[in-house]
C-alpha cells in the first residue's frame, strides 16, 4: 500500500505462491506478498512501531479518511498538516518512495496524491488481518506460509531497526524450524543460509541481485542448474 525501502514490489510476483491458508511475515515491512495473497489468514509482525502504527491506522480507516488527506507538493513540509501522526508516517513514505523511515519535505519522486486513492480502493484487502509489533523470535510455530524478509545481511544496515541487530545464524536456524512452507528473501551476498539468485535489481543505494531460499522447490533452483 505504501512505499518502504526493500519492498517487494516489482519481484512479488517472482515468489512461490503460499500453500497454505495462513500467512505470516515476521519483518512486515508494507507487505506486498501479503498483499497480493490478501484473502488469506494474514499476520503481519513487525520490530519497527512505526510502520505497525501505519498498519493499524488503515485497517481501521474508512474509505474517506485516506481520500480526505490533502494533496502535497514539492518542497511542502508534511510535519505541519493537522492530521493523525500515523496519517503523517504513511504520507512520508509516499513523499519519498523507497525511503526507510518517514520523511516530511516533499521530494521529486513524490507519489502520494495518486497513491492515497489505490490507498483507498484496498484498505477492504486488510480488514481481516492480525497486525502486532513485536520480535520475529516470539513467534509461534505455526503451520503457514512463512514470508520472511528481515534487513538484508549486507544492505540492511539502513533500517531503522536494522541487521546489525540481528544474529544471521540464528535466524537462519530458525527460519529452517518453522512449520510449513518457508520463503526467505535476501540478495546474493548473504551467506546465512544457501540462497539461489533470482533477478538483479538497481535501486538508489546501488545493483544487487534478489535471491531466495526456501524449504520447497521453487523456479529458480532449476535457473541456476542451467547455469552450471
Amino acid at each position: 500500500m505504501f512505499s518502504y525501502y526493500g519492498s517487494k514490489s516489482k519481484v512479488v510476483d517472482l515468489y512461490p505462491s503460499p500453500k497454505f491458508g495462513k500467512i505470516i511475515e515476521p519483518f512486515a515491512g508494507s507487505a506486498r506478498y501479503s498483499l497480493k495473497y490478501f484473502d488469506r489468514d494474514v499476520l503481519l509482525v513487525d520490530k519497527y512501531p512505526v510502520i505497525i502504527e501505519i498498519w493499524q491506522w488503515l485497517q481501521q480507516a474508512k474509505e474517506t479518511d485516506v481520500l480526505s488527506l490533502p494533496d502535497v507538493y514539492k518542497g511542502d513540509d508534511v510535519s505541519k498538516l493537522e492530521i493523525a501522526p500515523q496519517a503523517k508516517h504513511l504520507m512520508g513514505f509516499c513523499i519519498n518512495r523507497g525511503s526507510v523511515t518517514p520523511k516530511n519535505i516533499v521530494a521529486d519522486f513524490c507519489s502520494w496524491n495518486t497513491d492515497k486513492r489505490k490507498i483507498a480502493k484496498d484498505l477492504h484487502k486488510i480488514r481481516h488481518w492480525k497486525i502486532i509489533q513485536g520480535d520475529y523470535s516470539q513467534l509461534e510455530n505455526e503451520s503457514a506460509t512463512w514470508f520472511i524478509d528481515p534487513p538484508y545481511q549486507f544492505g540492511g544496515e539502513l533500517y531503522k531497526v536494522s541487521a546489525t541487530e540481528l544474529n544471521f545464524q540464528e535466524l537462519g536456524e530458525w527460519c529452517k524450524s518453522r512449520n510449513g512452507q518457508i520463503i526467505v528473501c535476501e540478495n546474493t551476498k548473504a551467506d546465512w543460509l544457501p540462497f539461489y539468485p533470482m533477478r538483479q535489481m538497481t535501486g538508489a543505494y546501488g545493483t544487487t541481485t534478489e535471491a531466495i531460499w526456501s524449504n520447497m522447490p521453487h523456479n529458480f533452483q532449476a535457473v541456476q542448474l542451467q547455469w552450471f
